[in-house]
């Protein structure tokens, strides 16, 4: 079965469920072809078009991909304006935005911005999808800023990511999370944060965290888990970044390197995902690689879209149903969560 199915029939019988079909004008075809597939009793609609979906006309299931897309783009929207804005620190930047799930007891998504560790922010480095996608999905969303170089260190950076984190942990009866379900997930920059954070246990324990309060790692098309490669392979086209994160010396560059801190202990388990860039598959490989030799659970997957393009999709689009990285995940996540 399409990974795809199980999200759209959701979130279109979740559409019909509110009597917003005609709505959205759906063409009346393809509102009688669903009629004639699976009646007229809104509370089968999910089980029916999770079982037949494929039979629908290619024009019909084209129809019902752009309206679950639209209620998705609504939901993100409208959730902007719903975010908890949390300190975490005393910094300007050491804040978070938390999106809560319908129900309490429920896991967390915290999600790291990226920007080479210089620039991003909490509200516009998250795509339109994500907040409400997994909100959707019964999740506690957060995004998190962090400070910036060159302000602040990548130490300091790492150390923002476990502190935010234990924040809400120390809120988590109020918000209603639910402690043994966190997920760290991260783009770009934020991808190397999340795998340092869950590589290296100097951090959380700075925070007066352990891995045990992760279930898991998702990094997004990173490419800084091996920070001296990185900086001998692309030093004409990033050099100045990652010097200016990283510096010059190398101990500390591999004291930086998620690789480097691949033996155990780490989180328990890591979905690395990339797009077509051969040093994001590279570094990718490379971090799933010293996992696996230390025993630590992981999956590595690619997506399609090439160089900055790419980059940026994958970003901007998880969450979107129609996004093939957004049933990954959410497989995934599924698993990790037990839900």
């Amino acid at each position: 079965m399409n990974k795809w199915i199980p999200v759209a029939a959701a979130a279109l019988a979740a559409t019909v469920a509110t009597g917003a079909l005609a709505q959205q004008r759906l063409p009346r075809e393809c509102r009688a072809e669903i009629v004639r597939l699976c009646g007229t009793d809104r509370g089968k609609i999910r089980s029916c078009l999770q079982q037949k979906y494929t039979e629908l006309s290619e024009n019909c299931q084209t129809e019902l991909r752009k309206r679950v897309a639209q209620r998705r783009e609504a939901a993100a929207e409208e959730s902007q304006s719903e975010a908890q804005e949390i300190a975490y620190g005393e910094a300007a930047l050491q804040k978070l935005d938390f999106y809560a799930a319908p129900a309490s007891d429920a896991p967390l998504v915290l999600f790291v911005h990226g920007g080479g560790w210089k620039r991003g922010d909490k509200r516009n480095a998250t795509g339109a999808y994500k907040a409400g996608h997994f909100t959707g999905l019964g999740y506690h969303f957060a995004s998190v800023n962090y400070r910036l170089v060159p302000d602040a260190t990548v130490e300091q950076q790492a150390a923002d990511v476990a502190a935010s984190l234990a924040e809400l942990m120390r809120r988590a009866d109020a918000l209603g999370i639910d402690r043994d379900r966190v997920v760290l997930m991260g783009h770009s920059a934020g991808a190397h944060l999340v795998a340092l954070v869950g590589t290296d246990p100097r951090y959380l324990a700075g925070a007066g965290l352990s891995f045990a309060d992760v279930a898991g790692i998702v990094p997004l098309d990173g490419a800084g888990y091996d920070v001296p490669a990185q900086m001998g392979e692309n030093r004409r086209l990033l050099g100045d970044t990652y010097e200016q994160a990283f510096g010059t010396d190398l101990a500390r560059q591999r004291a930086l390197s998620p690789t480097s801190h691949g033996a155990a202990p780490n989180a328990p388990a890591f979905l690395i995902l990339h797009v077509e860039r051969a040093d994001a598959k590279r570094q990718s490989e490379g971090l799933a690689a010293a996992l696996r030799e230390a025993g630590t659970a992981v999956e590595v997957r690619a997506l399609a879209g090439r160089g900055l393009r790419g980059h940026m999709e994958i970003n901007r689009e998880l969450g979107n149903p129609d996004y093939p990285g957004t049933p990954i995940v959410d497989v995934w996540l599924k698993a990790r969560f037990g839900g």
